[in-house]
């Protein structure tokens, strides 16, 4: 979802995952889309949080600054919003999905 300086994003995010990556888009049982994410890093102490920082940063090129989780913080689920041009976040978004 874009909003005016930056997207809010659902991530289904798999800590221990066994290598830092983004997986593609799934689809939800109840019917919603989420970025599939996994990361090396354990849930403890906001070490996986941390690590899907720098996977969203690294991957659409900004700074890990500008992705915050503002929802779902001890959850699998959460919201995620990333600071930046909303149009080329929601482009380079779409290829990194499609890409997988």
């Amino acid at each position: 979802m874009a909003t005016p300086n930056g997207v809010v994003i659902t991530v289904r995010l798999t800590p221990k995952g066994g290598r830092d990556a983004i997986d593609g888009i799934e689809t939800l049982s109840d019917g919603n889309n989420v970025l599939k994410v996994r990361v090396r890093a354990i849930p403890s102490e906001g070490e996986a949080n941390a690590a899907l920082g720098r996977v969203l940063a690294k991957a659409l090129a900004v700074p890990s600054r500008d992705v915050e989780i503002i929802r779902g913080h001890t959850s699998r689920i959460k919201r995620v919003k990333i600071s930046g041009n909303a149009a080329a976040l929601t482009l380079a978004l779409e290829k990194i999905a499609h890409a997988r």
